[in-house]
């Protein structure tokens, strides 16, 4: 019970009243003590009236009217003359007198405390102003032994009223916290077992019904949790299935590729001057292809394979990347203006830098194609004391709102009509294996710029 919401709950609660009970507990033992001082003024104050009707009542009548009112002597101040109404042997001490018509609260619980927790039978002097106006004061001198009994007797009734107060109350809030947060976080954790047990079965979603709005709010991000995860593991399993006939795809075109790069070392030989000038071309295009088969099927085992870095002359690399677009571009259209010192040198992956530079350049003819208008892709590269800089900026229309939402997200970041957004998520994954980051850095109606950012450091630091 102490490991459970309402279990822990209702001992708090108990607690919390009978604290409660207890900041209250001096301030009612205080008036108690008033209340039975005062009746003890009373009883005196009828005893007295009653000698003073009849002023010849005997010594054993006085001795009665005094143990009936629980005193040893009456004094009753009547115009400005104080009299010593009745009277009884008197013990030779009084311990403290207390002034009824003075005490203030403080005062009160202090003396109700005192009088309390004081374990010897002392006499006391009590003033007090009597009832009807029938003096200036009265006094009173008595025990405390029947005081203390009865406030001890108050005091604990006062407890047992608490205790019992605080059972009923930790109880019904008990019930009231099982039926409106225990149950409804119950249906939501059995919700959540039934999808985790099954989360391909749309059935398992849990579907908000709790009118507690908190609880509600509650059941909603839940549904839409499940909902996401459902669809993101839809998703994963539709990419499997696509890795794997992708992987199948790249074995067989792989053993093709190997093929035709057999039959260009022989068109290497021909003594056609154009051939000689393209065949150079053609044997890296072949072993790019061959390459990427190769890291496609790796990639259907496991990831990317690790990047092998070394100093790379990156013009060379845009080069390559701005020739083959060039040659795509069949209506002469794209501008390609490339701001790169010949003599800079980034760490990279070759071939894995060369892929993303050509998806991001792809990317963008293809984007300016699409409006049928002249445009101009941009390639600059910088550097600092930290980083290498390379940014890909184009004049196209930008990318749709849903491409930039999904930014790196495969098939749902895709930019156009029929493209699967995979070139995009490719390229973030190579960079992030540099220890860089490709951002977007402008979409907007005058054009598209990503900014590939590669670290000089080893990261050890």
């Amino acid at each position: 019970m102490l490991n459970t919401l309402s279990g822990r709950l209702l001992i708090l609660t108990t607690l919390f009243v009978m604290l409660a009970e207890v900041l209250i507990f001096v301030p009612s033992v205080a008036r108690y003590r008033e209340v039975y001082l005062r009746n003890r003024l009373e009883r005196a104050q009828i005893a007295s009236l009653a000698l003073l009707a009849d002023d010849m009542l005997s010594t054993e009548l006085e001795a009665e009217l005094l143990s009936t009112a629980g005193v040893y002597n009456v004094v009753l101040r009547r115009d400005e003359v104080r009299e010593l109404v009745l009277s009884s042997p008197m013990p030779p001490t009084i311990a403290a007198t207390y002034d009824l018509r003075e005490a203030g609260p403080i005062t009160r619980n202090r003396d109700a405390m005192m009088q309390l927790f004081s374990t010897r039978n002392e006499v006391i002097r009590v003033i007090g102003a009597p009832v009807q106006d029938a003096g200036l004061l009265i006094e009173i001198t008595m025990e405390t032994a029947p005081l203390r009994a009865a406030m001890i007797d108050y005091g604990l009734r006062v407890l047992a009223l608490s205790a019992i107060i605080s059972v009923v109350t930790a109880v019904l809030l008990f019930a009231a916290v099982r039926v409106l947060m225990v149950r409804p976080i119950k249906a939501i954790v059995g919700h959540m077992q039934r999808y985790a047990a099954a989360p391909e079965d749309s059935r398992g979603l849990i579907r908000p019904s709790s009118v507690v709005i908190e609880m509600r709010e509650a059941e909603e991000a839940l549904q839409k949790l499940q909902t996401d995860l459902t669809q993101a593991l839809r998703q994963r399993e539709r990419l499997a299935q696509l890795g794997g006939a992708v992987a199948k795809v790249s074995h067989d075109l792989r053993n093709i590729l190997t093929t035709a790069q057999l039959f260009i070392d022989r068109i290497e030989t021909s003594d056609d001057p154009l051939v000689r000038r393209l065949a150079p071309k053609l044997v890296n295009s072949i072993t790019r292809a061959v390459s990427l088969c190769e890291n496609t099927l790796a990639f259907g085992r496991a990831e990317e394979p690790a990047p092998t870095l070394g100093m790379v002359r990156l013009l060379d690399v845009v080069q390559d990347v701005v020739e083959g677009e060039r040659l795509a571009d069949d209506a002469n259209r794209i501008t390609f203006d490339t701001a790169i010192m010949p003599l800079l040198n980034v760490r990279a992956d070759k071939e894995q830098l060369y892929r993303v530079m050509l998806n991001l350049v792809r990317n963008a003819r293809q984007a300016i194609a699409a409006t049928g208008k002249p445009g101009t892709i941009s390639i600059v590269a910088d550097e600092d004391d930290d980083a290498w800089m390379i940014t890909v900026s184009d004049t196209g229309p930008g990318l749709p709102p849903r491409a930039v939402e999904h930014l790196f997200i495969p098939f749902q970041g895709a930019a156009r009509k029929g493209g699967s957004g995979l070139g995009l998520t490719i390229s973030a994954e190579l960079v992030r294996g540099h220890g860089g980051k490709l951002t977007l850095k402008q979409s907007t109606p005058e054009g598209t710029a990503f900014e590939i950012c590669l670290p000089k450091g080893d990261g050890m630091t």
